[in-house]
């Protein structure tokens, strides 16, 4: 039987670096806003930052602020505040929970970081809709808020294999982002410095995915729930020396743990793939749940989004969109029920559980028969609970916690046979 017991948290010693790097990237940004140093460009978490980082721009990203409401549990208060001028509950509560706290002129970066005051004030918005089209609508609503240009990328999707065709067409509707970007920048696109920063992006993916790729070990030396937090450089500072010089100094310490036995869960005896959302608000509960039942979550679809092996300096464009049609949110279900069997395969899965988030249909991978599919191809058994990444109304902690434990107590039951 599942028996839970008081978790004993590890705690990653890099961490402290990761705060003072984020907390350097957010005071830069609001220097920009405020002083009008820099240009200031909003872009969507998977958008072509890297194109907006070599041409100067100060780049915030409104899903990185969507996470931090629902972290700090600001977000159910402040969601119905964008109910109530038109937007449905049921839609993304980033989008939501971000418009809300700006109608009440509110940021949990006030409490976090002292002299900044509010998000940065944008000169442009920038997105794409390869992970759903609530970022365009969510865009557009700032940009007549502000009166600054919104320019976009309208994604593919659905697809099974990424073609020429596709690439060819992400790319140019890239290349033509450039005109406004000079014009608002004030300044042409150095060539040179797109490669580098695409270089330098490159190199962050290679390295956040050798740290996700550490819990290929028992024990695992980090959890998803560590992920979550330490993607943080991945999402808004690829494309610089700084993301690359963290996640250099994270990997030495997951290495130096698995070289001493040491796992983020203290007795791991089983091993979860968790697909889908996180629940930001209840992070730190759910992590000290699995960790009691000395159940370790080592991989996730999630985490793994900021991984992109395609970018090639040697063509910038190309390659960026090659990178970001690449994305499991982008794909077909054919391709992402074969990429989750491979998953579950190499990390060495006991259990797949699947969050069907309430307001994120595009990451919720329960409902079209997938976990039945999987689980009759594999024997791999799976859970389905139903939550939401930030709206905790749609979060049942006790049914949670209840299906969680009956879950890992069928798969220590499964082991022991």
């Amino acid at each position: 039987m599942a028996e839970e017991k008081s978790p004993v948290r590890k705690k990653i010693q890099a961490t402290d670096r990761m705060n003072r790097i984020m907390a350097d990237y957010f005071y830069d940004v609001n220097e920009a806003a405020t002083t009008g140093s820099r240009k200031v460009a909003w872009c969507t978490s998977v958008g072509p930052a890297e194109l907006l980082r070599a041409m100067g721009f100060a780049v915030h990203f409104p899903e990185n602020h969507g996470a931090m409401l629902g972290a700090t549990r600001m977000s159910t208060d402040l969601i119905p505040e964008a109910n109530a001028i038109g937007y449905s509950p049921d839609i993304c509560s980033y989008l939501t929970a971000d418009i809300g706290a700006y109608l009440k002129k509110t940021t949990p970066l006030a409490k976090a970081y002292v002299g900044i005051e509010s998000v940065p004030r944008p000169d442009v918005l920038l997105y794409s809709t390869n992970q759903c089209r609530d970022v365009q609508d969510w865009f557009s609503w700032y940009a007549k808020e502000f009166g600054v240009p919104v320019i976009g990328v309208t994604s593919p999707r659905n697809v099974n294999e990424v073609t020429d065709a596709h690439i060819d067409d992400v790319a140019r509707q890239i290349e033509a982002l450039v005109p406004t970007l000079e014009d608002i920048s004030g300044s042409k696109l150095d060539r040179d410095r797109l490669r580098e920063t695409v270089s330098l992006s490159r190199e962050c993916t290679e390295l956040w995915k050798k740290v996700l790729e550490t819990a290929l070990a028992a024990p695992a030396p980090l959890t998803f729930f560590d992920g979550t937090i330490h993607m943080g450089p991945a999402v808004v500072l690829r494309g610089t020396r700084q993301a690359i010089e963290y996640y250099e100094l994270l990997l030495a310490e997951l290495e130096g743990r698995i070289r001493a036995h040491v796992g983020a869960v203290e007795n791991e005896l089983v091993r979860i793939y968790w697909d889908g959302m996180p629940v930001w608000g209840r992070l730190r509960q759910h992590s000290d749940l699995f960790a009691g039942l000395r159940a370790s979550v080592v991989a996730s679809t999630y985490c793994s989004s900021w991984i992109f092996p395609s970018f090639d300096a040697g063509d910038p464009f190309q390659s960026m969109a090659k990178a970001y049609l690449e994305l499991f949110i982008v794909r077909s279900e054919e391709y992402k029920e074969r990429y989750l069997k491979e998953m579950l395969s190499k990390f060495s899965i006991d259990g797949i559980i699947y969050h069907d988030a309430k307001t994120c249909p595009c990451n919720s991978n329960n409902r079209y028969g997938m976990p039945q599919r999987i689980e009759t191809a594999t024997g791999i058994p799976s859970l389905v609970f139903s939550g939401d990444l930030n709206d905790l109304r749609c979060v049942s902690d006790e049914q949670t916690r209840t299906n969680f434990e009956a879950f890992i107590e069928q798969l220590e039951e499964g082991k022991s046979c």
